[in-house]
């Protein structure tokens, strides 16, 4: 039993600490992939020691100087030690052992801050980015994440390789951006966690609505963001994912079935996550410096704070969705605000904003946007066209639950 016990210990002080002391590594070596090879050796030896021997002192400092030793070995096997030493400029293991670098938490976050962004580096495409997101800074393993995207582990591992290797070949900088295109890059970095969030909280594919494992991942990439660069965007996205996040017991019904926003029963909602949500918003709005994560993290707690759908303030939630038409324009934006006039002004209301945008032919393949036509079509009571969008959301909707919620509906008309 114990060995159980000392195992979860250290399966725990793996996943909170897999990124720290990998960025701390891959500083002191110079090369990523090395490096991340010697900090999974490391832990394996933790994992091995450890009940055995007790716990070191300061397991942190531990496992980085067992992963920079094997790390030399590998270099000094493949003859590249010394050129790297001589590269970085410092000896990396002198009087026969390697210093430890400075571990003290106000050291970390600048080799953390190195790690995401190189993971989420624009050189990399976008499945390669949340892959070493996910991999490097959140520890889950290529099965794990092979998994969460429905891809074969060896595809996921080639992956891995190949973005490893771009980063090697292209010289892309194991750094932190220069305060002038550091903006540019933020953004890059916050839509990665969001895209990993989202997939989370609605799989585009599969049997199952949720991947709460994948959600709870992105709100500690989201933490992590907000420790190390505390901008009101960063707030913002943290924000807007524990409020979404604070609805997931309520979302699908014991059958793992799709429960829309004004069914849900809300004394499911987390009302911890929500308050912290709340103030986050209030502490990124009071910057006057809000963007389209802090105002769709404002319109997520407008709807926490209905007790019931009736009360929501619908006014409200249609003037912030106006002012993010403003800042950034998009059809899926205005998508959303005309479900959210609907329900302010009437269904008939909404329909005509969403002809409108369909009839551009924007979201012509969106499920999602003939979702709403058909339902507010149904609340109409114009059943033909109702089912004839209901029709066309179930041949673009690949989300097994979606599916068998658009189904009922049309069985019901």
């Amino acid at each position: 039993m114990r060995d159980a016990t000392d195992r979860a210990e250290i399966e725990r002080f793996y996943r909170e600490e897999f990124g720290r002391v990998l960025a701390t590594v891959i500083r002191g070596i110079g090369d990523f992939h090395v490096a991340e090879e010697a900090v999974q050796e490391a832990f394996a030896v933790a994992l091995e020691r450890w009940p055995r021997d007790g716990r070191p002192a300061n397991p942190r400092a531990w496992v980085v100087a067992t992963a920079r030793h094997k790390a030399i070995d590998v270099l000094r096997r493949a003859g590249r030690f010394e050129a790297i030493r001589a590269d970085l400029g410092r000896a990396l293991e002198p009087a026969g052992a390697p210093d430890l670098p400075d571990l003290t938490d106000a050291a970390l976050p600048d080799e953390r801050l190195r790690l995401i962004f190189t993971c989420c580096h624009p050189g990399l495409a976008l499945d390669a980015q949340v892959a070493l997101a996910l991999r490097t800074l959140c520890g889950l393993s290529t099965d794990e994440i092979a998994r969460a995207f429905l891809v074969a582990p060896a595809t996921l591992a080639q992956r891995l390789v190949r973005a490893k290797r771009k980063i090697a070949d292209a010289g892309i900088p194991y750094e932190v951006p220069p305060p002038e295109v550091l903006p540019e890059r933020l953004e890059a970095v916050m839509a990665v966690v969001y895209l990993v969030f989202n997939e989370g909280y609605s799989a585009s594919r599969g049997d199952a609505l949720l991947r709460s494992d994948l959600s709870q991942e992105a709100i500690r990439l989201g933490r992590l963001l907000v420790e190390l660069l505390p901008e009101p965007e960063v707030i913002g996205l943290l924000a807007l994912m524990l409020l979404h996040d604070s609805r997931r017991a309520a979302r699908t019904d014991a059958n793992g079935d799709l429960v829309l926003l004004e069914d849900q029963d809300r004394s499911l909602w987390d009302r911890g996550q929500i308050a912290e949500g709340t103030r986050l918003v209030e502490r990124a709005l009071a910057s006057r410096r809000a963007g389209p994560y802090c105002l769709q993290a404002a319109i997520s707690a407008v709807h926490a704070e209905a007790p019931e759908v009736a009360a929501t303030d619908w006014a409200q939630i249609v003037g912030l969705y106006d002012v993010l038409m403003r800042r950034e324009p998009s059809p899926i934006v205005e998508l959303n605000r005309a479900v959210a006039v609907a329900m302010r002004d009437g269904p008939a209301a909404g329909l005509a904003l969403v002809d409108a945008i369909l009839d551009r032919g924007e979201l012509g393949d969106y499920g999602l946007a003939h979702a709403a036509r058909a339902d507010l079509c149904r609340r109409l009571g114009r059943t033909a066209p109702a089912r004839e969008a209901y029709e066309r959301a179930l041949a673009l909707t690949s989300q097994e639950p979606q599916r068998r919620f658009l189904r009922r509906r049309v069985e019901q008309l």
